[in-house]
């Protein structure tokens, strides 16, 4: 009789009717599944299936279900089915797609606690898309030099370019060594000092802009030859083709050196450009205002491919 507190099944290909052993989830979901394909993949359940397997007729403590024993795991549902997916051979189950940073943690540590080490790595490689990059760049990081996967601990580098240059603590930083987080801060501190050698030196905007009048917005300027109204800058830090910059986009050139010293990275350029047409355009400038979204955000895409060429050419600083 089915009662509220039996153990559901899991969905295909844990369900088929050929299988030789149960393996419970702790929720209490079954997974039916062949010993031979865990074996193939696990030192851990080849050993543990060469045990002898106790029967209905047996008198042990062992759970037997529909002839097969059944055997308890410590992982849930949601961290096993993934786990087994990767055992399966293709033509059975594709491998998983993992998007949330904690499945692909718990998806690791059940590989590791049960041998799984070309799984392991296979999962590794699922913290390196996008969307979990982002958002756990540093955490990578540690987790790809915890496996000695160099390519993705520069990925992961790069990345970590967002963040700050001292980070905050993370669970997953006791898994580095102090030689590894001091290279990952040094590459931080390089890829902030390549960019900023864009603010010493305009020549690629006048290389870009080979005359004023191509975006005169820059300078206060409207295309006529007169100042639009705009109040242009005194200070002379970003003078092009000999005329002193508008204060609104010096302000913002000023910001986005001063926050790419901190996250020398593509995204801060764009963050700030996005402010600079909002300020800009508060000034309701005739001249300007029509001009600067188009004309700032195809600055700012320039801008980034400066960053990102001179990001290119900064190296990690240590190999495996």
């Amino acid at each position: 009789m089915f009662t509220p507190s039996d153990p559901s099944c899991a969905p295909s290909p844990f369900d088929h009717a050929k299988a030789d052993v149960i393996l419970r989830s702790s929720d209490d979901v079954d997974f039916r599944v062949f010993k031979l394909f865990l074996s193939l993949a696990s030192p851990f359940f080849e050993t543990l299936f060469d045990l002898p397997q106790p029967s209905e007729e047996m008198n042990t403590d062992v759970e037997i279900k529909d002839g097969l024993p059944v055997i308890p795991v410590s992982e849930d549902s949601k961290t096993l089915d993934p786990l087994l997916r990767f055992c399966y051979p293709c033509t059975l189950s594709d491998d998983p797609a993992l998007e949330d940073f904690r499945d692909v943690i718990s998806v690791l540590e059940a590989a590791k606690k049960y041998s799984l080490d070309a799984i392991e790595r296979t999962v590794c490689k699922s913290l390196f898309n996008p969307k979990i990059l982002e958002a756990n760049s540093m955490r990578c990081f540690a987790i790809a030099c915890r496996a000695r996967m160099q390519d993705e601990c520069a990925l992961a580098a790069r990345h970590s370019l967002r963040e700050s240059l001292v980070p905050t603590w993370f669970e997953e930083i006791e898994l580095i060594t102090s030689s590894e987080l001091l290279s990952l801060l040094s590459y931080h501190k390089k890829c902030s000092d390549a960019v900023l050698v864009l603010k010493d030196d305009l020549s690629w905007i006048t290389a870009e802009y080979p005359q004023w009048n191509v975006a005169p917005w820059m300078v206060a300027m409207y295309s006529g030859g007169g100042c639009c109204g705009c109040p242009q800058s005194t200070s002379g830090r970003f003078t092009l083709h000999g005329y002193n910059s508008a204060q609104w986009w010096e302000a913002f050139m000023d910001s986005t050196f001063l926050d790419l010293r901190d996250k020398p990275c593509a995204e801060t350029v764009r963050q700030n450009v996005e402010k600079a047409i909002r300020t800009a355009l508060q000034r309701n400038c005739y001249y300007c205002s029509p001009a600067i979204p188009g004309g700032m955000r195809e600055f700012g895409t320039f801008f980034t491919n400066k960053v990102e060429e001179l990001l290119s050419q900064v190296e990690l600083g240590f190999k495996f």
